[in-house]
């Protein structure tokens, strides 16, 4: 964590994927078809309040909006995408807007979401 703090004062976008360099930012992987995700997906982030700013369910993305505590605003892609038909992935990439670094917020807001992500869809995941 320090070192992606550090690594902040430079870059102000982190993403999951599947070779992930940071701890907890591997690809989630559910065994659940991806409407049904979808739908449960939107419904947990209404529940806790999140901004949705746009939604396109035929692509499987969706863009929210959080403000940081310094008051700067991030822009995070959630990208759900079918591995087969019954077997869904979720991507996040998150991106802050303005000049300077993070100082590991987007990392931070990403770590938030898989965690809400992972308590909702345990009984699923892969």
């Amino acid at each position: 964590m320090l070192k992606r703090n550090l690594i902040g004062l430079f870059r102000s976008f982190e993403q999951t994927g599947d070779k992930a360099k940071y701890p907890g930012l591997e690809t989630r992987t559910f065994k659940v078809p991806k409407d049904k995700l979808w739908d449960e997906l939107i419904y947990v982030l209404k529940q806790h309040k999140i901004k949705i700013v746009h939604e396109v369910k035929s692509v499987g993305e969706l863009i929210i909006e959080k403000r940081t505590i310094s008051g700067r605003v991030q822009d995070v892609t959630i990208t759900l995408y079918d591995i087969n038909p019954i077997k869904t992935a979720i991507d996040i990439y998150s991106a802050s807007r303005g000049n300077f670094g993070d100082l590991g917020s987007n990392y931070r807001t990403i770590l938030d979401l898989l965690k809400l992500i992972d308590q909702k869809f345990a009984q699923f995941k892969e």
